[in-house]
């Protein structure tokens, strides 16, 4: 069963301390991009300066990596593991991955398999990373233009999540990693979900938001435990994304790339629209979330000259199976339909109400 250690916490650098003395390490590396060493450095800064003063017998190293999608290849994940050995990493050493989902899925993937496999703790340093990539022990690099093609499943020993990683985070980064919270919250109950689409996330709180982020990932983990390599129950969490990776698919070839989350947001209220029409998710809901969405993301402007672009990127879902293109669907908040096949005409169908709703 995969789980991790999950610590919730406004002082990264104390939380850091207490796991490079609870995990035994002859060399500790942090691995960063080249944002993240910028902004996130001075949050550890603490951690940092007091390292070698209470680890006298072990070395800190560090590792740099870039901070674009782009650098998450086989190229970089080289470099890594080159690093590693060239420094002296050994099997009992330790790695910090210090980033958003880019950097842990490839720092996790890299720790994973150097000398068959090291320990690593990710800190995640936005919020789609906190509640998506740095937990649920999924690694991975990109393999051409084929995401997350090649990796492993393979825990963290820890995951430190603190929303002051955060302050630094534009606007359209942080509703990125909203929409996330957004589809756990469709997961669990009216309650959560009641608080998500009520909070002001333009005019977060640190305080406010760690507790409500904490409620988040524990839904995804709660999952995960359940079903740790995606047999079944772990399909939920792909809710809004059969038609949301389509739609980031599409504005990318477009020359006019979206944001994961944005994408998500728009895959929900596409497959609300659907879990309405076939499960009878509840008519008021779904016009609710669809007008927040509207408000809050902005509409996706495509016309019906565009529909067979966007099916056809549906049909290369890795869902799929078959031939058959699937999704999960709701019947009411909590309670989810696992595996719907859609047919063309649903799809079509969807696109139409979601333009309406979207007021396009």
């Amino acid at each position: 069963m995969i789980d991790q250690e999950v610590v919730f916490t406004n002082d990264i650098s104390k939380a850091l301390g207490q796991f490079a003395v609870k995990i035994p390490h002859d060399v500790l590396y942090l691995l960063f991009d080249t944002e993240t060493i910028k902004y996130c450095m001075p949050v550890i800064a603490d951690f940092m300066n007091g390292y070698d003063a209470k680890h006298p017998d072990s070395k800190c190293k560090t590792i740099i990596i870039g901070n674009t999608d782009a650098a998450k290849n086989i190229a970089t994940l080289t470099e890594v593991w080159q690093t590693l050995s060239d420094t002296g990493a050994s099997r009992h050493s330790l790695m910090i991955n210090v980033g958003g989902g880019m950097l842990t899925d490839l720092g996790g993937f890299a720790a994973a398999t150097f000398k068959r496999g090291i320990k690593f703790i990710n800190v995640p340093t936005t919020l789609l990373g906190a509640v998506d990539a740095a937990v649920g022990g999924k690694t991975g690099v990109n393999l051409g233009n084929l995401k997350n093609e090649l990796g492993a499943f393979a825990p963290a020993s820890a995951v430190l999540i603190s929303t002051t990683m955060f302050e630094t985070l534009d606007q359209e980064n942080l509703l990125s990693g909203y929409a996330e919270m957004l589809k756990h919250g469709f997961l669990s109950d009216n309650e959560t979900l009641t608080e998500l689409l009520n909070y002001d996330i333009l005019h977060w709180d640190k305080d406010t938001l760690l507790p409500m982020l904490e409620k988040s990932v524990n839904v995804k983990r709660r999952v995960v435990r359940q079903d740790p390599y995606e047999q079944g129950l772990r399909k939920a969490l792909n809710l809004g994304h059969t038609f949301g990776h389509a739609f980031e698919s599409w504005r990318l070839s477009q020359g006019k790339p979206v944001l994961h989350g944005y994408a998500v947001a728009w895959g929900l209220v596409c497959e609300l629209i659907v879990s309405h029409q076939v499960c009878g998710f509840p008519s008021a809901l779904m016009q609710q979330v669809a007008a927040y969405v509207r408000d809050t993301y902005g509409p996706v402007h495509f016309t019906c000259d565009d529909y067979d672009a966007l099916y056809e990127l549906m049909t290369h879902d890795k869902k799929n199976e078959a031939g058959e293109i699937y999704c999960s669907l709701l019947h009411d908040v909590g309670s989810v339909a696992l595996n719907h096949s859609l047919s063309k005409e649903q799809i079509l169908t969807t696109y139409d109400i979601f333009r309406d709703l979207m007021g396009i």
